[in-house]
């Protein structure tokens, strides 16, 4: 039988004095006097042992080692030993299981186990092994393998944490004393169920004495009453939580809640002094701020928040105070015009109170204040104002040009009383219907009206002061222009009537009505008739209805297309106007094929071409034709049009100018750098080349220079421009469009002095321009300036 001893024997003692008691009622078991494990459950079959009496091993439940052993030496755990171990070496001992061999060690020849390493309970509380013996040559196990635990002792290894840590809280200021203010919970991980290493107690290391804390539970509460926010709003606090009940050698652990306090309406407002003064234009326009007054709460958010009113003073109706949503200010606002003249100054006397009022605090005193306002108008230059801003003015559509309509009136409300003159803002009335008298303000009619193209004219007048144009007042005028009868009446629609070729005598073919644009007052009434030279046909009748409408009926039967397609009916309509205005209207009455319910199928021509046997496919077909050889008209002439237009460019085209200006003048006949001599003086190298012109040049004199003095030789010039133009229009590398090109050659014996052309006009050259008049329309005007001066005038580029 294999039993396990250690070195603890307390429990070990109390199973001995139990374990005979249970053997003997167990039929008198034998029990193995050896030493027992020191914690350990001995279980016994008391069946087997009624019917067997059978010597059985031990069966162990336990063994304990302390944790975090710091000894140089492996720690001894416990011995393993067995009933068929005689002593010889025959036996050897193995341990399987959580730890065997790398944590747990076992001498195979004594079964003394040991723990090798450093044990951690807060990592692994326990280890699950199994023993066994065994025989030492053949391996075979002697006895059953038995499974045991090694539980790790706990020892106070870990301070307390605080996990949630640290902790921010908020409690309203002047909270009674003992107001919980945040609950703070440490956690020790060490064994709960074994000694105290676990069990904490929590104080408070700084923030006293105005904050507690409940050792057992970490409540902390406000230690003392009225802690006022207003002179301090936040507090630090570190917690201790500290093992072993707080004993002497416990491990601790801190952390730190900031409490803030938070405002409650605990202070009155009050205005940050008695009396204000405040000035204002009168020019100011109306829900204009005129004053701001600075109120002063220590309190703060909605207990801050102001209501104001005005309590007395001589201007409860003219001004308004209101807090500013931002700032809580009392803005004292317009609520009418202010007028220097009048009223140049108002005192107001001002409450402002605190919109939420917390009962509690009340007897701290009233949670409102006063004071007094004082406003000053200053005066400004006003402009005029009218005595009615806006006026209603009555004409009549049939007023003569000139006639008053009405009068306005305005004033300078300043003390320089200054005069005012009148004008009409003309883009009111674009089309001058009216006009003013400056001096007086007599409005009266400038055109003939019509109400029926405007019935409501809307102006505006100007009034200015003399003795300060700048100030303009401005004034609204309705004029309503009324109606007279001057539009006689009409058809109201364009009526298309038809008659069914089976109407019979007496029938109703159509119901007519009118119109009139005149307005009368008592409404229109219209009395149809037919004219004097209708009144007796045979056809038709007329019936007036009494109702402003009236009945179109036949007189006979009868009627045929073939006969007769299209019938006109004078009618002649009167209105009920002073004086009475009449129209004549003409009905036009069709004659129809209809159907058995009178509906209209065919009239008039349209029916004789349809009996022709022109169906309504066959008309489409020849429209479509005739369209088609239209088209093709149109493309043959088009095509016939697109010729290929001249290379020889015509006069009178229209060519695009390109002046390309040079300002060097060169340096006469000697200057051989700026200009090609050789080129200038050959002038028979293009004499003879003839030829069309270029379509994009056209042949123009380039620019001459002439000096004040008369030129040698005339014609050696005149030959010289035609051979260069002739040579830029057959060039291809000269400038594409036309241009003014410079040439230096003065021909030979050249007197010249100077080339410019400043004084030329004033010269008395004898040079003649009457050439110019050959080159064409766009030389018109320097033939106009020089062709035919008598003096010689000069002209140069």
């Amino acid at each position: 039988m294999m039993r396990l001893t250690t070195l603890w024997s307390v429990v070990s003692l109390l199973t001995l004095l139990l374990l005979p008691l249970w053997e003997m009622g167990c039929s008198g078991l034998s029990f193995n006097s050896v030493p027992l494990p020191p914690v350990g459950t001995y279980q016994r079959s008391c069946e087997e042992g009624a019917h067997h009496r059978q010597r059985r091993s031990w069966v162990w439940n336990q063994f304990f080692v302390l944790e975090e052993y710091t000894g140089d030496e492996p720690l001894y755990v416990g011995k393993l030993h067995s009933d068929v171990d005689k002593g010889e070496g025959q036996v050897k001992y193995v341990l399987n299981g959580q730890g065997a061999t790398s944590i747990f060690t076992i001498d195979e020849n004594t079964g003394d186990i040991h723990a090798t390493k450093r044990l951690d309970r807060e990592e692994q509380a326990y280890y699950t092994l199994r023993a066994q013996a065994r025989n030492r040559k053949n391996n075979l196990p002697v006895e059953p393998e038995s499974e045991f635990v090694i539980k790790v002792q706990d020892i106070n290894d870990n301070e307390p944490k605080f996990l949630d840590g640290p902790y921010s809280a908020r409690v309203p200021e002047m909270s009674p004393v003992g107001t919980s203010v945040v609950t703070v919970v440490a956690t020790d991980a060490d064994d709960p169920t074994y000694g105290n290493s676990a069990r904490v107690i929590y104080s408070i290391l700084e923030g006293q004495p105005y904050f507690s804390v409940e050792p057992k539970t970490g409540v902390v509460k406000t230690a003392l009453p009225n802690m006022d926010r207003e002179a301090r709003d936040q507090y630090l606090l570190v917690i201790q939580a500290k093992d072993m009940v707080g004993q002497m050698g416990g491990l601790s652990g801190t952390t730190s809640v900031m409490v803030t306090l938070t405002d409650v309406n605990d202070n009155p407002p009050h205005f940050s002094r008695k009396s204000y003064q405040f000035s204002m234009s009168e020019s100011l326009p109306v829900a204009s701020v005129v004053a701001k007054i600075k109120t002063l709460d220590s309190d703060v958010g909605p207990n801050a928040e102001m209501e104001y009113r005005i309590v007395d003073g001589d201007g409860l109706g003219l001004f308004r105070i209101t807090p500013d949503r931002d700032t809580q200010e009392g803005l004292i606002t317009l609520q009418k015009g202010l007028d220097f003249e009048t009223k140049s100054s108002y005192t107001l006397r001002v409450e402002v109170s605190n919109r939420n009022i917390d009962l509690r605090f009340l007897s701290l005193g009233p949670f409102s204040d006063t004071a007094t306002v004082r406003l000053t108008v200053e005066n400004v230059d006003e402009p005029p104002v009218f005595s009615l801003p806006l006026s209603k003015m009555l004409i009549s559509e049939a007023a003569k040009v000139g006639t008053t309509i009405g009068t306005v009136s305005a004033h300078d409300p300043d003390s320089t009383n200054s005069p005012i003159r009148y004008s009409i803002d003309r883009n009111t009335d674009l089309e001058r219907f009216f006009n003013i008298d400056a001096t007086t303000g007599v409005i009266s009619t400038a055109k003939p009206l019509d109400r029926e193209v405007n019935a409501i004219h809307n102006i505006t007048i100007f009034a200015m002061e003399s003795l300060h144009p700048l100030q303009v007042g401005k004034g609204i005028i309705l004029i309503t222009v009324t109606d007279i009868n001057d539009n006689a009446p009409v058809f109201a629609i364009e009526y298309e009537t038809y008659l069914c070729e089976s109407a019979r005598p007496g029938q109703v073919i159509e119901t007519i009505s009118a119109m009139d644009r005149d307005e009368p007052q008592s409404g229109h009434r219209f009395f149809f008739s037919l004219t004097a030279e209708a009144a007796g046909n045979l056809n038709f009748t007329l019936r007036d209805n009494k109702d402003n409408t009236a009945s179109v009926l036949t007189k006979r039967g009868g009627f045929q297309r073939h006969d007769q397609t299209m019938y006109r009916l004078p009618v002649l309509i009167m209105d009920g106007g002073s004086p009475a205005l009449s129209s004549t209207n003409t009905l036009s009455i069709r004659v129809c094929d209809c159907d058995p319910d009178g509906a209209p199928q065919s009239c008039g021509s349209e029916a004789s071409m349809l009996s022709a046997g022109l169906s309504t496919g066959a008309l489409i077909a020849i429209l479509a034709c005739i369209l088609t050889l239209l088209v093709l008209v149109l493309l043959i002439v088009t095509m016939r049009r697109r010729k290929k237009e001249p290379l020889i460019l015509d006069e009178e085209r229209d060519v695009r100018e390109n002046i390309v200006r040079y300002d060097d003048e060169g340096g006469g006949e000697e200057d051989t750098e700026a200009f090609d001599m050789v080129a200038l003086r050959n002038l028979k190298l293009v004499r003879e080349s003839g030829g069309k012109t270029r379509r994009d040049v056209t042949p123009e004199v380039p620019t001459l220079f002439l000096s004040s003095r008369p030129p040698p030789d005339n014609g050696i010039f005149r030959d010289f421009i035609w051979d260069r133009l002739k040579e830029a229009d057959v060039d291809p590398s000269a400038p594409p469009y036309d241009s003014l090109q410079t040439y230096a050659f003065e021909g030979s014996g050249s007197a010249a002095e100077s080339l410019s052309s400043l004084d030329s006009l004033s010269t008395d050259s004898e040079q003649n321009y009457d050439y110019l008049s050959d080159w064409g329309p766009r030389f018109k005007k320097l033939a106009d300036l020089y062709g035919h001066s008598d003096d010689g005038n000069l002209f140069a580029s």
